[in-house]
């Protein structure tokens, strides 16, 4: 048995726990093929113009399964809540009513509801609807395969501490392997930038335009989310003088937070979606705040639409800036020594004429 799982939106989160737990259950799970400009195109053309990219591919996404993958059963869960008054955005909430609206193809949707601030919706509720529509119905056996689950995750979540590249961890996932460590990368980075956005936009190679491997190419070390822990992420709420109230906050003002009081990075790069309402909402504060702390800052914002050379104008322009303002600042920090140890070697009567 295979079911379907397209490459956007929350598996860029959660695949390696549906990877864990369908694996262990014997149903296979087949990923669509990674995001292209005809994915895009494909996915535009169901939604309204005014649906935010991620949606868009993610339609895509789900023609490609259906279309070119042959599979006729499709996972795609409704994470309304993942904490009691924590919620996700209606995108991620709506997503499998939008899919059954718009998709016109004959397929079963497998659409759970997670849903933490109701009760009788919790997470075995919602592993209980994703084995069921499949013949699957034993509840200790579902157990066990959550168990599966969260070992793979717990898994690529560690990879990831350790500094792995995503993709890596993610495919170290399906081939069942776990590496706790990597090569350490020894290399000096004259500049080190917090790179923060939601794992459908940094880690879609096709939305972020190759984004690790230009910063690379510029000598710059890109520091992610994924990097902290979430005790760390939640250290960063108080840093921006907010509250948790959406999901996906941990990932953007909770970890832009905790870098923007990180003495060793020099910069944050946030990566958005046009129209994501959630997101302006969180920049406008992470903007206003880096202000605050003296901390450069660059927005990028992506559609269907954005072209690439004007993309690595702004990151190189970017990057300029920010080695100028560490030079300028090195330059100041060795005229202050400079002055001071010349002042020491001054006749306490010479000091005060020398100051002036």
């Amino acid at each position: 048995m295979k079911i379907g799982i397209p490459r956007g939106m929350n598996y860029y989160n959660y695949y390696p726990f549906w990877y864990g737990f369908f694996t262990y259950l014997g149903i296979e799970p087949v990923l669509s093929s990674p995001t292209t400009k005809k994915t895009i195109s494909r996915g535009s053309e169901l939604v309204v113009p005014e649906t935010c990219l991620p949606v868009k591919i993610f339609m895509g996404h789900v023609l490609d399964l259906i279309d070119n993958k042959g599979i006729d059963v499709i996972y795609v869960p409704s994470h309304q809540s993942i904490a009691p008054k924590i919620y996700n955005c209606s995108k991620i909430r709506g997503l499998p009513d939008l899919v059954r609206n718009v998709v016109k193809r004959n397929f079963l949707l497998i659409e759970p509801t997670l849903d933490k601030s109701e009760k009788n919706q919790g997470l075995y509720e919602y592993l209980y609807e994703s084995a069921a529509p499949l013949g699957i119905t034993d509840k200790k056996l579902i157990k066990k395969a959550s168990k599966a689950g969260w070992e793979a995750q717990n898994n690529f979540t560690a990879m990831l501490r350790t500094g792995m590249n995503f993709h890596k961890a993610m495919n170290n996932v399906a081939k069942g392997k776990f590496i706790n460590a990597v090569e350490e990368d020894n290399r000096k980075y004259p500049v080190n930038v917090a790179v923060i956005s939601h794992g459908y936009n940094l880690y879609d190679s096709r939305v972020s335009m190759g984004i690790f491997e230009k910063l690379e190419k510029l000598d710059v070390k890109a520091y992610i989310p994924e990097h902290l822990s979430i005790e760390q992420m939640k250290k960063g709420f108080p840093v921006l003088n907010t509250n948790l109230y959406w999901a996906n906050e941990y990932e953007m003002t909770g970890a832009a937070g905790y870098y923007l009081v990180d003495k060793n990075i020099d910069g944050i790069l946030t990566l958005t979606s046009f129209g994501c309402g959630p997101d302006s909402i969180m920049i406008e504060r992470i903007t206003r705040f880096a202000k605050k702390y003296g901390k450069p800052l660059l927005n990028l914002t992506v559609d269907e639409h954005t072209g690439e050379a004007g993309f690595i104008t702004r990151l190189e322009a970017f990057t300029d800036m920010i080695v100028r303002r560490k030079r300028e600042s090195i330059i100041k920090s060795f005229s202050r020594q400079f002055r001071e140890t010349k002042e020491e070697k001054l006749p306490q009567s010479q000091v005060a004429g020398f100051k002036q």
